[in-house]
This record gives C-alpha cells, structure tokens and sequence, in this order.
C-alpha cells in the first residue's frame, strides 16, 4: 500500500491500516470537508437483493480496513445503545458491468486507492473455498463485477467516479 502525506491521511508505516489518525477524525464537520473519500459502486441490473449483499461484503472490508471510519457509539434518549457508525459516510453509485470493470482496473494501477470487489462468483458459491478456487482462475478483466468499493484520496476517487450517478 501507498503512504499517504496529506495532513489529514494515514496509512501507518507500522500497522499497514489505511483510515485518519485519530486527531484528523472530525465528526463535528461536514463528510465533504475530508481529504478521504469512501465510495461503493453497484451493478444497476443486480435485483434488490443482490445489490444489497453485494454492498454488505465490500462494506464489510472497509470496516476492518479503514483506521478511523467508526464515529462514536451512541445512546438515544431511552438509554438505549447505538454502536457507532461511519461518520465520513459512503456514496453508492450505479454503473454497468463493463464500467465497474473499467473503474476497478484504474483504481488498482492508480496505487492509493483501497479497491474490494464483489464478483458474481462470491455470490455464486456457497462455500467459500470454492469461491476462492474460481476466483484463481478467473482473469481480472472476466470477475463479472456486482460491487466495488474505493477508499482513498478524495479528488482520485471524485476522478474515477465523477460521471456516475446515484444508486435509484
């Protein structure tokens, strides 16, 4: 991975985590304010149900990978318990599949931008083992992509993803 050396980055030279040193969190500003960008991109064709669970898996990887993107628990009025949430939010746009593809392949040579995918086998295979051996022989340009997640510099990702538009 890349070290960031924008003031607010931080991907550790000893720990390897990509995310904001804890002085750089800011819960009290707006998302659009951060130098750090997290966007999802969908496959617009998936049904409902498949889109979701393709979101749920890379937003997955995001949670562990991402130092810093947890704000605070938080307890409503009643006393009850909220763990928390991503404070710098998420943006899920739609694409097609040969757009995810395209996105996908830029991201990774790009260098400094966090990219987790969903292809259509994760989804497919039931165990995950023969998830993992369909995938070794899969070709990166043939993963049929449902989701994909982009974690990085704010004006990268904006460069990627700028022409998409909003999951409807």
């Amino acid at each position: 991975m890349t070290v960031y050396r924008e003031a607010e980055t931080v991907l550790d030279a000893n720990d390897k985590q990509l995310g904001w040193r804890p002085e750089d969190v800011s819960i009290a500003e707006p998302t659009r304010n951060s130098r750090l960008r997290w966007v999802i991109v969908v496959d617009a064709a998936l049904s409902p149900g498949t889109a979701v669970n393709a979101v749920a898996c890379v937003a997955a990887h995001v949670g562990r990978a991402v130092r810093g993107l947890l704000g605070p628990d938080g307890t409503d009025a009643s006393g009850g318990g909220h763990p928390g949430l991503p404070w710098a939010g998420c943006t899920v746009l739609a694409a097609s599949t040969d757009e995810l593809t395209a996105i996908r392949l830029k991201a990774v040579a790009a260098g400094d931008v966090d990219v987790c995918d969903t292809p259509a086998s994760a989804q497919t295979n039931r165990v995950y083992a023969e998830y993992l051996a369909e995938l070794s022989h899969t070709q990166d340009d043939a993963l049929q992509l449902r989701a994909l997640s982009l974690f990085g510099p704010k004006n990268r990702i904006s460069k990627l993803t700028g022409k998409l538009e909003l999951l409807p």
